[in-house]
């Protein structure tokens, strides 16, 4: 039975600008993220400083912002002072978090020179886990001081005459998680995130400081912990972070491609934290937020709990991901847009090897994994402002949620390119969903292509072997006649109908 849903979209009705972080990604010290991933000296591909280039051209294809490092739960245990200086000096410590060895031949300037590379920014944590105050102030001043004081002439030593200029900065990572090293509740961390955040603050009034929020949804302090948090660092802080990954562990695909409505409803629950306590402090800011944790994530989770610990670099958290799995992943990309007045920056964990988009093998090959895909469509055709759509779609109802719209789909206007993008996920997993958009404010314009991501076995992963079993195709056949787009959108598909003038 063919199904019908209806869009209208006005170039009036706005959610609001696209900062274009919300493109952000994430290198953390574990797995073969760093080493085996970005970084690996021996590769055939290797530049000068050992970075892969074949991972390189990936990454610049997905026109990556910028990028969170070294963490993650990393970061807690990390003494960043081990990661600079003559590499043959550097020494080798057990990472708690992973239970494995880190080398630290890979630091925060080699990753420096290593995002100038990939054309991003580098979104730089501080470790509030075993460390605070004195070695974050530290940090920012190595980083960003321009020299003539003890750790900017140091970095200067270490041969980078110029500093990095880090522009935002992670005071921490998921201190609510007992998980976490130098785990604290939310008074503990709201103190030493505020005093912390205070001095960085002094060295550098030019940077950008997210604070914690929850590690997801479902912990039992949330969203006390946010209103706690938030009560000590409202004014030190320009961002609270968000967190969360979601799984098809039952295999219950109707019920895993609606968790994007889990994520709308996080959002809009820390919104509403965060506009409490604006209005209890009356204060004139508006708090964003900082979506820097979000993915599918597990298919590996058996596998690692097998590992033997106090390896260096071992395959950790290597899930390899499904057709399916890049649905969902194209709706959690809507969601963040949706918010795009308020969620300013996001990272999707990680880009490389671990719970990544692009998979490589040691002294091999690299490919783009099917979630790579709507990530790329996002970040290339999503830049400008967020239209707010008016859709009436067929529902259906799952375990878990009510109501699920069969279409999950806004679009975002590039006014200085004259360039609409409609961005669709049909979720009904057996038919064809007819879409009909109103475009009625948007005059001249033609549809220039219409790409599907569609595949028959939603589990359908791609491989070394076999990188283009899962690829998008521009043979869409959606068309513009009297103001109205209509496109016949697969069954189980990611679209992405691009407009011009």
């Amino acid at each position: 039975m063919m199904k019908t849903a209806k869009m209208v979209l006005d170039k009036d009705f706005r959610v609001g600008d696209v900062d274009n972080r919300i493109y952000g990604s994430f290198i953390e010290h574990l797995g073969r993220a760093v080493y085996g991933g970005i970084y690996e000296p021996d590769h055939p591909t290797a530049d000068n400083d050992g970075f892969r280039e074949d991972v390189l051209d990936l990454v610049r294809q997905l026109n990556v912002p910028i990028v969170r490092y070294p963490g993650g739960n990393f970061v807690s245990g990390f003494n960043w002072e081990d990661s600079v200086g003559p590499r043959a000096e550097r020494p080798r410590r057990l990472d708690l978090a992973w239970r494995t060895v880190e080398t630290n031949q890979m630091g925060v300037n080699e990753f420096a020179d290593w995002a100038k590379k990939a054309n991003t920014e580098v979104m730089m944590a501080v470790n509030l886990g075993t460390l605070g105050v004195d070695a974050a102030r530290n940090l920012v001043e190595y980083c960003n001081h321009p020299g003539d004081s003890y750790w900017s002439d140091l970095r200067r030593k270490h041969g980078y005459e110029q500093p990095h200029k880090f522009k935002t900065w992670c005071l921490g990572n998921e201190m609510d998680g007992p998980w976490q090293i130098g785990h604290k509740t939310a008074e503990e961390y709201g103190r030493i995130a505020l005093e912390s955040g205070k001095v960085m603050k002094w060295v550098d009034p030019t940077i950008d400081l997210v604070a914690c929020g929850s590690s997801n949804s479902k912990m039992p302090t949330f969203p006390e912990w946010e209103a706690t948090v938030l009560e000590h660092t409202y004014d030190v802080a320009d961002y609270i972070s968000l967190h969360t990954y979601y799984g098809n562990r039952n295999d219950d695909t109707p019920n895993f491609l609606a968790k994007s409505l889990d994520m709308d409803n996080f959002i809009e629950t820390v919104v509403s934290v965060c506009d409490y306590i604006k209005a209890k402090k009356r204060s004139k800011k508006t708090m964003m937020l900082s979506f820097d944790e979000w993915n599918v994530w597990f298919h590996s989770n058996e596998a690692d709990r097998k590992m033997e610990p106090w390896q260096v670099a071992p395959p950790q958290l290597e899930d390899v991901y499904t057709h399916e799995d890049a649905l969902l992943v194209g709706s959690l990309l809507l969601s963040l847009l949706r918010h795009a007045d308020r969620v300013k920056v996001a990272c999707l964990a990680q880009l490389v090897n671990v719970i990544a988009p692009i998979m490589t093998r040691n002294g091999g090959g690299a490919w783009a994994q099917t979630i790579f895909y709507p990530y790329m469509h996002a970040s290339l055709y999503g830049r400008g402002t967020v239209l707010n759509p008016i859709i009436d779609s067929p529902v259906y109802d799952t375990k878990e949620f009510d109501a699920v719209p069969y279409l999950d789909s806004l679009a975002v206007y590039n006014e200085e390119n004259d360039e609409i993008t409609i961005f669709a996920v049909n979720r009904d997993l057996e038919h064809v969903l007819n879409l009909e958009c109103d475009l009625r404010s948007f005059a001249g314009y033609t549809v220039a292509e219409h790409i599907v991501l569609e595949n028959a076995d939603l589990k359908a992963v791609n491989t070394e072997d076999n990188p283009n079993n899962v690829v998008p195709h521009n043979g869409g056949d959606a068309k513009l006649e009297a103001g109205t787009v209509t496109a016949g959108l697969p069954k189980a598909s990611w679209n992405v109908i691009r407009l011009t003038k």
